[in-house]
C-alpha cells in the first residue's frame, strides 16, 4: 500500500553483478599458488629425515661430531621455519583470493603489494639458487657444507628453481589481471557510496499561506 505523500526511498547505486573473468582468473591463480606452497612445505618436511641421514652418512667419522650436530640443527630449524613461512604465505593468498571474489577494493590493492613483494622474493630465491649452484659458500669446515648440499635429493634444486620461476610468473599474471580495465571498473563500482543528503521537505508539507488569523496574533 502506498501513500501519495510518502517519502521517496533512497537506494544505493546498483553494482554490476557479473564478476569479470580476469578477477576470477586472478583468484584461481592465487588458489593454485596456495596449493603449490602447501605441497612444497609438506615435501620439504618429508624429505628432511632422509637428507639428515645422508648427510650424517657422508660426513662419517672424519668430521667433528659437534660440527655435524650444528649443521643438522641448522638444517632442521631452517626447513621447519621455511615450511611455516610458506604456509603463512599460502593463508595470505587464500584471504586475498576471497577478498577479490567478494569485490573488495582493499583486496585488489593488497594483492598488488603482495605481488610486488612476491616478485622480489622470487628473484632473490632464484639468484641464491643459481649462486649456490655456481659457487657454493664455505662456512666453518669447508668439507661439511658441500656434503650438506649433496645430501639433498637430486630433484631438490631443480624443483626449487622451478617453483621460484612459477612464483614469479604467478604474481606477475595476478598483478596484470587485476590491472585490466574491466577489473579496475568492477572494483571501483564496489566502493562505498557517499550517503545521500536527506531531501528537503520529503513529505511535501506546505506552510499556511496568507495573513495569520487574529486569534493567533492575540495569543502572542
Amino acid at each position: 500500500m502506498s501513500y501519495p505523500h510518502q517519502a521517496p526511498e533512497f537506494r544505493p547505486a546498483a553494482v554490476p553483478a557479473r564478476r569479470p573473468a580476469s578477477v576470477t582468473l586472478a583468484a584461481v591463480v592465487l588458489a593454485l599458488m596456495t596449493l603449490g606452497a602447501v605441497a612444497y612445505a609438506v615435501t620439504a618436511l618429508l624429505a628432511l629425515g632422509g637428507t639428515v641421514d645422508r648427510f650424517r652418512a657422508a660426513a662419517g667419522t672424519g668430521a667433528d661430531a659437534d660440527d655435524i650436530s650444528a649443521m643438522v640443527t641448522l638444517l632442521r630449524v631452517g626447513t621447519i621455519v621455511s615450511a611455516m613461512v610458506t604456509v603463512l604465505v599460502g593463508l595470505v593468498l587464500v584471504g586475498l583470493a576471497v577478498g577479490l571474489l567478494a569485490g573488495r577494493r582493499g583486496a585488489q590493492l593488497s594483492t598488488w603489494v603482495v605481488s610486488g613483494l612476491g616478485l622480489l622474493g622470487g628473484c632473490c630465491t632464484l639468484a641464491a639458487l643459481v649462486g649456490q649452484r655456481a659457487a657454493p659458500l664455505e662456512v666453518g669446515d669447508p668439507g661439511l657444507l658441500p656434503l650438506l648440499g649433496e645430501a639433498y635429493p637430486a630433484w631438490w634444486l631443480p624443483v626449487n628453481a622451478g617453483l621460484s620461476v612459477a612464483q614469479l610468473l604467478g604474481y606477475l599474471v595476478v598483478a596484470v589481471l587485476l590491472a585490466l580495465p574491466a577489473a579496475h571498473r568492477w572494483f571501483g563500482a564496489h566502493r562505498p557510496a557517499q550517503p545521500a543528503a536527506p531531501p528537503q521537505n520529503p513529505y511535501h508539507l506546505h506552510p499556511p499561506q496568507g495573513a495569520r488569523p487574529p486569534e493567533w496574533k492575540e495569543s502572542r
